[in-house]
């Protein structure tokens, strides 16, 4: 009787093993390991440029250092929270985190607060709160769920069941994002994380190339309407026609990098924090990170990066079920996106935007949100297919086998031809 209710207990949910055979495991520990890592050397550089942020504020220099630390605790609990629910509530709670996310969207035109008349912020006594990481991450459960029942119905590029209801999504977040909050930089986010999941759900390329047309005919009109982001544009052709005016932030950018060298000036000696480059602790951290660690310390965190996004796609490869993929994918479009744009507008690549780098940046908004979205993924990576485990299985046991000598080798290499070879136990006297 014990052992049938522990088998209950341990029954894993069709959300989570799809149609096929499954199996849990180890999680992949490697995601929180780089997490902490990333979130470490953002507390290093915000502990660092404290005395410049306090110069400028007029705040005490523990001020920004405390507010990230009780961040990073409010991440780490996130994290071990979201990676212990079940993978279900999520989904049984969407309809909950729906008519949070409108609310908090709405909030902002209340009680936001912004720069350049955007109302991004959600001020709460002396707390603030950005609404659109609540949108990044309520966006890909939703999506996961939507796009994995069509899915298994056969009618993932049906115009009325799906396609309508997401372009209606998509147009009442581009209008409350990108038109009320003038924030076209998390819009790109959304619009991404959006075409990604539909792609890999199955939908056409015609239907996704339509899809992406109209997004940048969108932006495009978003653009010409507003004139500070027309001088952005320009700004991006050419940043060096005005450095002391609207090219201002991206010449002091590049002199930051540049000035960093192959290790950069050292963690106390940044003169850009000291009132030189704007958002010097959230949008521009990567410029200043540059400057203290040089050219080594920048590979090393986009090392660090491109190692996380590796792991959650070898997570995607493994998951069982097409919702639990759709929300890893979703997860990395995010990060991978959201990265992409900070560092190419920091190196004048891309225009500016008010893009925060992720587990970097000084904010605890999104450093909970990006954490929770990776603790999905470290949720999902205890699960994987039968078939995936078995070749795992199958290519180690082969290894240890040659290593002790019981199987000869079968590469195609040493035999010469191109005739598949399979391994044999050797016959001994």
């Amino acid at each position: 009787m014990k052992q049938k209710n522990r088998h209950q207990r341990r029954r894993i949910s069709p959300l989570i093993a799809g149609d096929g055979q499954h199996r849990r495991h180890r999680p992949d520990y490697s995601l929180s390991v780089i997490c902490l890592l990333l979130l470490v050397i953002g507390m290093i550089v915000v502990y660092a440029i404290s005395p410049g942020l306090a110069a400028q504020s007029g705040l005490s220099e523990s001020h920004f250092v405390q507010r990230q630390m009780i961040a990073i605790l409010l991440a780490v609990v996130t994290f071990i929270v979201v990676s212990k629910l079940p993978l279900e509530i999520w989904w049984r709670s969407i309809k909950i985190l729906l008519a949070v996310t409108l609310l908090a969207l709405l909030a902002t035109q209340v009680t936001g607060s912004g720069e350049a008349n955007a109302a991004r912020w959600v001020q709460i006594g002396g707390l603030s709160f950005q609404s659109v990481e609540l949108l990044k991450f309520t966006l890909v459960i939703w999506l996961a769920g939507f796009l994995s029942k069509r899915h298994r119905e056969g009618t993932v590029n049906d115009f009325h069941k799906t396609l309508k209801p997401l372009g209606l999504v998509l147009l009442v977040s581009g209008f409350i994002v990108a038109v009320l909050q003038s924030d076209l930089g998390s819009m790109g986010v959304v619009a991404g994380i959006i075409i990604v999941m539909l792609f890999v759900a199955g939908v056409s390329w015609r239907l996704l190339a339509a899809g992406a047309v109209m997004v940048l005919l969108a932006g495009s009109l978003l653009i010409v309407a507003s004139p500070y982001r027309q001088e952005r544009v320009m700004t991006f052709l050419n940043p060096q026609a005005d450095c002391l005016a609207e090219g201002y932030q991206a010449c002091q950018a590049l002199i930051a990098i540049g000035s960093g060298g192959l290790f950069g000036k050292g963690i106390d000696r940044s003169a850009q924090a000291y009132g030189y480059l704007p958002e010097a602790a959230n949008d521009s951290i990567f410029a200043v990170l540059a400057e203290m660690f040089g050219f080594v310390g920048v590979v090393v965190v986009i090392g660090l990066l491109v190692a996380l996004f590796t792991r959650l796609y070898r997570i995607i490869e493994r998951t069982p079920s097409m919702y639990s993929q759709l929300i890893v994918v979703g997860a990395l479009t995010w990060l991978s996106t959201q990265a992409f744009i900070n560092i190419m507008a920091m190196v004048g690549l891309f225009p500016l935007k008010g893009i925060t780098l992720p587990f970097i940046s000084y904010g605890g908004t999104s450093i909970i949100f990006v954490t929770a979205a990776v603790a999905l993924a470290f949720n999902i990576s205890r699960y994987s297919t039968f078939s995936v485990i078995e070749q795992s299985v199958t290519k180690r046991n082969q290894k240890q086998q040659k290593k002790k000598g019981n199987l000869r080798d079968n590469s195609v290499e040493r035999r010469g031809n191109r005739r598949p070879h399979y391994a044999y136990p050797v016959r001994r006297p």
